[in-house]
């Protein structure tokens, strides 16, 4: 199985993710996740009062690494050409990633910034996409892919 992840998976995509990289279940192919390791719950302070926001959880995978500020790297990195009207634009072509935002929940060791997310409109373009379906075609070869479950270094 082959997962493609970038700069705009977060959150549950990540949780998932992690899960197939961490069990060796799918080669996990493109850039760095988000790193939305966190569910926070926001409780009105009444009107004019604000708002608390509140920690209720913190995503691990199940080997225990941590996602939050950090996200999850692929096994294989793949990089999107990105037109040059396009570039201009930073925010289409980089996520700033939840390290970034203004009071994200800290992360342990280093924080990760964001990394890039740009899909392009036509699938021939998609290099990860390709990326996949040539490895899956046996066209080209990674030793990333097929990964080996019994590689997976997991708590016991």
């Amino acid at each position: 199985m082959i997962v493609l992840v970038n700069g705009g998976s977060a959150s549950a995509s990540e949780i998932v993710a992690g899960a197939l990289q961490d069990h060796r279940r799918a080669t996990l192919i493109g850039t760095r996740s988000f790193g939305k390791g966190s569910v926070q719950t926001i409780i009105p302070l009444g009107s004019g009062n604000g708002a608390l926001r509140l920690t209720t959880a913190r995503y691990f995978t199940p080997s225990g690494r941590s996602i939050q500020a950090k996200g999850i790297s692929p096994d294989i990195e793949v990089l999107q050409d990105v037109p040059e009207e396009i570039q201009a634009r930073a925010a289409v072509t980089e996520t700033r990633g939840e390290s970034s935002l203004r009071g994200h929940l800290k992360a342990e060791g280093d924080e990760q910034g964001g990394s890039q997310s740009y899909v392009p409109p036509d699938t021939k373009d998609d290099k990860a996409l390709n990326m996949a379906l040539d490895l899956i075609r046996g066209t080209k070869i990674n030793p990333a892919f097929p990964p080996n479950p019994k590689s997976a270094t997991l708590p016991n």
